[in-house]
């Protein structure tokens, strides 16, 4: 009976002790920087100021929940501008660059790839961020993962709600990329100093 009770006297213990460890601890959170970002991505696929090109023409039936002349495969690269604002005009923030391709036979979605180069602010000046995911249009917002970064953003990781702000003409449209991720806390202090420093 003394054995039973000193067992369970030091099982007692050492749960007391993990429950207190597990206190002092800080979270997993608590040691992430959180990054929210308002962003317009302007994809304009023809014309003056054309940011999209077809890659490869899909070999898939015609879309029928798009425009006709849209293929099951079709894959675009882009080099969107990024704004600060929902106009073209607006302050430039950086660019959108990477591919995205029609990935449904019959609904409107895309599969997508795209690295955000961001120029200002100057706190994340030359950092990107790594997006990807599916993108339904049909849908008003569209959740696509963050799955990295470089710079101030090395190891992001988060989401990203997508959605259409504005048409502007058929070959004109404004992306609304609402960033809600995070960095390690300590990133800041690890970015590689310039040979100069």
């Amino acid at each position: 009976m003394a054995a039973w009770w000193a067992a369970g006297r030091k099982r007692l213990l050492l749960l007391a002790a993990a429950v207190a460890l597990s206190l002092l601890a800080p979270s997993a959170s608590a040691r992430r920087r959180p990054v929210r970002l308002r962003l317009y991505m302007h994809d304009i696929v023809g014309g003056p100021g054309q940011t999209s090109v077809l890659l490869v023409k899909g070999t898939g039936p015609e879309n029928p929940s798009m425009h006709p002349g849209n293929y099951f495969g079709d894959t675009v690269a882009v080099d969107d501008v990024l704004t600060a604002g929902v106009g073209l005009d607006s302050a430039a923030v950086g660019r959108a660059q990477g591919t995205y391709m029609t990935a449904s036979l019959r609904r409107p979605v895309f599969v997508v790839s795209v690295t955000l180069r961001l120029d200002a602010p100057p706190r994340y000046n030359g950092s990107t961020l790594v997006v990807a995911g599916r993108d339904d249009t049909s849908e008003a917002v569209r959740e696509l993962a963050v799955v990295g970064g470089t710079g101030a953003l090395r190891g992001a990781r988060g989401h990203v709600l997508w959605s259409t702000a504005r048409v502007e003409s058929a070959l004109h449209a404004v992306l609304l990329l609402d960033v809600h991720a995070s960095v390690p806390a300590n990133k800041a202090a690890a970015l590689p100093r310039s040979a100069d420093a």
